[in-house]
């Protein structure tokens, strides 16, 4: 079969990775089937997405000798919902840049196929191209820090909202049209430190991957649909 691929679009910024859920609440159990939980030799955990039975999406920024867990609520226990798979081969962007984290993006080829049930589904992806409007309500999810010092083993989600590009240039002068920017400006919701690599999920497609940001929102994204065609191994 075809799959997603990542190509074009070199995007240049700096900043600070994210990866927390800030002001967020614990996620009904099992609720982002999509969801994995990447755990990574060399420097912890990030997240990921499923985006078909052996692929998942993730942030360049996450590379690592990673085994993937599927269809966890509690990343602690050993819940029977549980898929443990490894990965067969890493698809970084070829232009990934690790200093400015640019084209921070990543596919994951999984040693096997993941059993698909109410626990393990693969989330839709955005058309080529496509572009969301300020506003557009969107949900985060991830393991990460809860606050500034606080870890969870449970699976955490928040809702954030699409900025306008022209305000997110004011905290990110050099955005351009391979991110997304989102955020609750007045309540203090993002992403930061563990949840780096997960998606930013609006209107149940899959729009962009958890990549940068300063110590308050909004956060930035990697831009999905700017880099993503199908083409065949």
């Amino acid at each position: 079969m075809g799959h997603p691929w990542l190509i074009l679009g070199w995007v240049s910024f700096a900043g600070a990775l994210r990866g927390e859920i800030v002001g967020g609440h614990e996620a009904q159990p099992h609720s982002h089937p999509y969801m994995a939980y990447l755990k990574i030799v060399e420097h912890g955990y990030c997240g990921g997405f499923l985006v078909a039975p052996d692929w998942v999406m993730s942030a360049a920024h996450c590379l690592g000798n990673t085994t993937v867990i599927l269809g966890a609520h509690d990343i602690t226990e050993p819940e029977k919902s549980q898929q443990v798979r490894g990965v067969l081969k890493y698809y970084e962007h070829p232009e990934y840049n690790p200093i400015t984290y640019a084209n921070d993006i990543l596919l994951l080829q999984l040693t096997s196929k993941a059993t698909l049930n109410e626990y393990v589904q693969p989330i839709p992806l955005p058309r080529t191209g496509s572009d969301l409007p300020t506003g557009t309500k969107c949900m985060i999810a991830g393991w990460g820090l809860i606050d500034q010092d606080r870890d969870t083993s449970k699976l955490f989600e928040t809702q954030v909202s699409i900025y306008s590009r022209r305000k997110c240039s004011l905290f990110y002068p050099q955005l351009n049209s391979g991110m997304i920017c989102a955020g609750s400006f007045h309540q203090l919701r993002d992403s930061s430190q563990g949840d780096s690599g997960g998606p930013l999920v609006c209107n149940n497609v899959a729009q962009g991957v958890v990549s940068f940001g300063y110590d308050s929102p909004p956060g930035v994204y990697a831009r999905i649909s700017n880099y993503l065609v199908i083409k065949s191994l």
